[in-house]
């Protein structure tokens, strides 16, 4: 199992308030993407400050031998402390409050793919020649797709299209979703920001991500993104066999 990462403070911004890390744990990987919200340097504070909570209490929390629903309960609980620390720290400091992050993080082991996200950083699974999204985005556009308020064309130019309806460290209890999904065979897993996804089609993710080599595929995508204009900071992870 091989894991890469890349992260660009794209063309507009004027600094790169997402995080992203990934660490072995015995032949399997944590990969984990944060993009950090709030105002001046809060937002990468907030996507900081979760990176750091979540990592400290997996490590502590993880052992090879723990069964499914225990390892669920743990990468629920360290999106929690993340969000606990967060929250905390937005209330005792009033030039941090509002912050926070979304929060996408992977756990790979033989077989399965152990998923946690809040807000609308993305897993997608590359398999079987085609690609798809394994998260749901906590936005208000996704709301109100899924309440047949509008339309998928609708999303792209909706003026509330990048609210979210979900953050880390925003409210005092946070609810992440959680997926375990099995692959067999050969799979690439992207976890990204939507400083990626949010400019790139599924289409032009995947054709990416079979035109080059895994070595390249970081700093390719990154590039993509930045050829589309790069209006937001880019972060991905990709973990692959």
């Amino acid at each position: 199992m091989r894991c890469g990462y890349a992260s660009d403070i794209g063309l507009v911004r004027d600094e790169n308030q997402d995080k992203v890390e990934a660490r072995e744990y015995g032949g399997c990987i944590l990969a984990v993407v944060c993009d950090g919200m709030g105002g001046e340097r809060c937002g990468s504070r907030a996507s900081e400050i979760a990176m750091r909570e979540l990592f400290d209490r997996f490590t502590a929390g993880y052992a090879p031998t723990l069964p499914p629903d225990e390892l669920r309960a743990l990468l629920l609980s360290s999106v929690s402390a993340a969000n606990s620390v967060i929250y905390t720290t937005a209330r005792m400091d009033y030039k941090s409050f509002g912050m926070g992050t979304t929060c996408v993080a992977a756990f790979v082991e033989p077989g399965w793919i152990s998923l946690v996200n809040v807000g609308d950083s993305r897993a997608y699974l590359v398999e079987g020649g085609g690609i798809r999204q394994l998260t749901r985005d906590h936005t208000v556009v996704n709301m109100l797709l899924e309440q047949g308020k509008i339309t998928p064309s609708d999303m792209k130019h909706h003026p509330q299209r990048n609210m979210l309806t979900r953050a880390v460290g925003v409210e005092r209890v946070v609810k992440p979703d959680f997926f375990r999904i099995p692959f067999e065979g050969d799979f690439t897993l992207l976890l990204c920001s939507d400083g990626l996804s949010g400019c790139c089609s599924d289409a032009e993710l995947l054709r990416t991500i079979r035109s080059c080599s895994f070595e390249e595929m970081p700093q390719t995508l990154v590039d993509l993104a930045i050829s589309k204009g790069g209006r937001d900071n880019i972060s991905l992870a990709i973990v692959t066999n």
